[in-house]
C-alpha cells in the first residue's frame, strides 16, 4: 500500500500528554494479556487444535465476505452463509470444550486494547474546524428546494412555508429544470445568499455558482444521505433547523473540489463505484444494483483500464478510484462516512487494486494498510484511461467525461452560512497504528 501522510512519529511523541502515554501502555498490556490467555489455554489444556480452528474460521468468514461481493447466484449466497456459519461453528466447538469463557475474555481484552490504543492516538487538541465569522443576515436569500429529495423531506418538514416565513424566496424543482441557470438568474435578480434543500449533487451545482460570485451558500439537509451537511456539523435528522442560519447564523469558509469545470462538494468516483452509479437501476434500488454489478467490476472484467497520477505517485489498473474534497477519516475506505475537515486545502485519493484473493481478504477486512489500497493526499489528481471517455460519479450523480480527467482543490472557495447552534463535527476517529502506538508507549515524559 502507498500512504502519504503529514503526521510524523517524533511530533506525536513530543506533543503527547502523560495520559496518552499511559493509554498506549495499557493498550499493549491488554493486548499482551489477550495473547497470553490464548497461549496458556493452548499449553495447559492441549487446545491448540481449537485455536487453529478459530483462526481458520476467521479466515473463512473474511474469504466468504469477499466471495459474496465478487460472485453472483448460488455461490454468492453460499459465501454469505459461510460468513454467518463460520463464527457460529467456532463458538459451538469452544463451548463443547468448556472454553467459551476464553472467547469472551479474549474479546473483552482485545476490545479494551483497541479502545485504549485509539484514545491514546487521539490528538491532544482537536481543531474545531473552519473558523466562524460574524456576518449580517442576508436580506434577499434565495433557496432552491427539491420536493422529491430525501423521500419528501421538503414537504414533511414544511421547509417552504418556514423559509418564506423567514423572508426567503423559494424555488421548487419541478419537471426538467436547469438548476445552474436558476441560480444564475437569482444572482442577476439581486440574491445575496443561495441555498439548497436537496441532494449533494444539486448542492454542488449551486455551491459552484455561489463561489463564482462570492456569495454565501446555505445547506439544508433535505437529501437522502446529506454527506456535505454531515461534515459541516449540521442536523441531518431535522432539516428545518438549518433554516436558523437565515436569522442567527455565522459564516465559515470551506474548500471545493473541481473536476473538469464542474464543482463537487464530496467526491468524484471512477471505476467500480462510478459504473454502479451509472446504471439506470441505481436510483430505484442502490443495494441490489451495486451487488449485481460488483462481481465483474472487481474482477476487472468490465470498464476501462484506469491510470491515476496524484503528486509524485502514479498507479496503473486500479478497479476503483475515489477523489474527495479533503480526505475521509482513517476508518472509512469507501467515502461513505465523515471527513474530519473540509478546509484542509487538499484532495483525498483512495485507489483499490485487487490482484488476488489475499489482497481481497485484506481489503474486505477494511484495513487501511491493506496491500490492495492506496491512500494519499494531493492538490491535483489526474485520472486517465485506455478509452476516450469514462463514467464518473460526481456527488452521486452519474455523468460521462472525456479523458484525461483532471481533479483539483479550491481552498476556501466557498462561504457557507450555518446556524450558530448546531450539532457540530465530532473528533475524528484515529487510525490504530501499532508502530506509532509503540513509539508513544516508549516515549519519555513527565508521566
Amino acid at each position: 500500500m502507498v500512504e502519504v501522510t503529514a503526521t510524523d512519529a517524533p511530533t506525536l511523541a513530543a506533543s503527547s500528554r502523560p495520559a496518552q502515554r499511559w493509554l498506549a501502555r495499557l493498550a499493549f498490556g491488554t493486548a499482551a494479556a489477550a495473547v497470553l490467555l490464548v497461549l496458556s489455554v493452548a499449553g495447559i489444556r492441549g487446545s491448540i487444535n481449537l485455536l487453529v480452528i478459530g483462526a481458520a474460521g476467521m479466515a473463512l468468514a473474511l474469504a466468504g465476505a469477499w466471495w459474496f461481493l465478487s460472485h453472483r447466484g448460488a455461490l454468492r449466497w453460499l459465501a454469505g452463509s459461510l460468513v454467518i456459519v463460520s463464527p457460529l461453528v467456532v463458538a459451538i466447538l469452544f463451548g463443547r470444550a468448556n472454553l467459551i469463557w476464553v472467547v469472551v475474555a479474549f474479546a473483552l481484552l482485545w476490545t479494551a486494547a483497541l479502545a485504549a490504543g485509539r484514545r491514546a492516538l487521539t490528538a491532544p487538541e482537536i481543531a474545531d474546524g473552519p473558523a466562524e465569522r460574524e456576518t449580517p443576515p442576508p436580506q434577499r436569500p434565495y433557496l432552491i428546494m427539491n420536493p422529491r429529495s430525501g423521500g419528501g423531506k421538503v414537504e414533511r418538514f414544511q421547509l417552504v412555508e418556514r423559509a418564506r416565513g423567514m423572508g426567503a424566496e423559494v424555488a421548487l424543482l419541478e419537471g426538467d429544470v436547469d438548476v445552474v441557470e436558476l441560480a444564475r438568474q437569482a444572482v442577476r435578480d439581486g440574491a445575496d445568499l443561495l441555498g439548497v434543500a436537496g441532494g449533494d449533487g444539486t448542492q454542488a451545482l449551486v455551491a459552484g455558482i455561489a463561489a463564482e460570485h462570492g456569495l454565501p451558500f446555505m445547506v439544508i439537509s433535505a437529501g437522502t444521505r446529506n454527506h456535505f451537511a454531515l461534515d459541516l456539523g449540521l442536523d441531518r435528522q431535522n432539516p428545518a433547523t438549518c433554516l436558523d442560519a437565515l436569522t442567527d447564523g455565522v459564516e465559515v469558509r470551506v474548500d471545493l473540489g473541481l473536476i473538469g469545470d464542474r464543482t463537487f462538494v464530496n467526491n468524484a468516483s471512477f471505476g467500480a463505484y462510478a459504473a454502479v452509479v451509472q446504471s439506470p437501476a441505481y436510483r430505484d434500488d442502490k443495494t441490489r444494483t451495486t451487488l449485481d454489478l460488483l462481481p465483474d467490476l472487481l474482477a476487472g472484467q468490465q470498464g476501462p483500464r484506469l491510470r491515476v497520477r496524484a503528486g509524485d505517485v502514479e498507479l496503473s489498473g486500479p478497479q476503483a478510484v475515489l477523489v474527495s474534497n479533503n480526505p475521509y477519516g482513517s476508518d472509512d475506505l469507501a467515502g461513505l462516512g465523515r471527513r474530519p475537515r473540509v478546509d484542509g486545502g487538499v484532495l483525498g485519493v483512495l485507489a483499490v487494486t485487487v490482484h488476488g484473493a489475499i489482497e481481497a481478504a485484506g481489503f474486505a477486512q477494511g484495513l487501511r494498510r491493506a496491500k490492495a489500497l492506496t491512500v494519499l493526499t494531493a492538490t491535483e489528481a489526474i485520472v486517465d484511461a485506455d478509452e476516450p471517455a469514462v463514467p464518473v460519479g460526481i456527488d452521486g450523480e452519474a455523468i460521462t467525461m472525456p479523458t484525461p480527467v483532471r481533479c483539483s482543490i479550491r481552498p476556501g472557495a466557498l462561504r457557507v452560512r450555518v446556524p450558530r447552534h448546531r450539532p457540530g463535527v465530532p473528533p475524528p476517529r484515529p487510525e490504530l497504528d501499532w508502530a506509532r502506538l509503540r513509539r508513544l508507549a516508549l516515549s519519555a515524559g513527565g508521566g
